[in-house]
């Protein structure tokens, strides 16, 4: 059987599956919506340069919302609170 830690990472790991997942899933609709005006067989240099940029500017983003979040939490648990939003 498991113990306290094992079964914390586990879930752990499954969340940032999650998390990763939801990441990948709502830039590919993002960046698809914005770069691809009429979809055919293959992408012109012109959606590709898009994607890209829509990609990076989309990890960008997430990058510093988790870090701003992450420093929110710690601040939180230094003062006592209970972290997350609304705590």
């Amino acid at each position: 059987m498991a113990n306290k830690d094992e079964l914390m990472d586990q879930v752990k790991a499954q969340i940032a599956i999650v998390n990763a997942q939801e990441l990948i899933s709502k830039m590919t609709d993002k960046c698809f919506k914005k770069c691809i005006v009429k979809p055919g067989s293959s992408l012109d240099s012109g959606e590709q340069k898009c994607i890209a940029m829509c990609m990076d500017r989309y990890m960008d983003s997430w990058n510093a919302v988790s870090k701003a979040y992450a420093n929110r939490l710690a601040k939180e648990r230094s003062r006592g609170g209970g972290g997350g939003f609304g705590g």
